[in-house]
């Protein structure tokens, strides 16, 4: 079943469809659009390889479609992983970017976590300025890795 979320008539529907195997190729163009500029400055773009790395990551089981107003705006792919929901991956196409829709997706996938007793954990690569919306939404540093920083979010909010 859909997920959906709207606080107030004047802000759009938000609606988590799952996927279907027809949604990879939107899923892909918006990934590489937004990762490209990151992914070129840490480590040089290869488009075949990248092509590739999409393909064996992308799972449609884990996929959610997210829909603004009955228009795809981005998607999401989420695991559960022992005590936590894993936020795999989360990108909104661009003219859907700066308008607090991430935000309000980020917290059905917590307020869905909390209901289970669950954290939400993700990672995100340090230079991604997606971090500081994970830090305001209670997301704290775990780990560290070379590229990345592991973050999670307890179900109580608390670090």
């Amino acid at each position: 079943m859909p997920t959906q979320a709207s606080s107030q008539t004047s802000i759009p529907l938000i609606v988590l469809r799952h996927a279907q195997a027809a949604d990879l190729a939107f899923c892909r163009r918006i990934t590489h659009e937004t990762m490209r500029g990151i992914v070129e400055q840490l480590f040089g773009w290869d488009e075949d390889q990248q092509v590739e790395t999409f393909a064996r990551k992308w799972h449609v089981n884990e996929v959610r479609i997210i829909t603004v107003a009955t228009k795809d705006a981005g998607w999401l792919q989420t695991a559960t992983v022992e005590d936590a929901v894993f936020l795999k991956q989360i990108y909104m196409d661009r003219p859907f970017q700066r308008q607090g829709i991430g935000t309000r997706v980020m917290r059905i996938v917590i307020d869905g976590a909390r209901q289970d007793g669950k954290a939400v954990a993700l990672d995100v690569v340090k230079i991604n300025p997606a971090r500081r919306l994970y830090e305001r939404l209670g997301f704290r540093i775990t780990g560290e890795e070379d590229h990345k920083f592991n973050m999670r979010r307890e179900p109580d909010g608390a670090a």
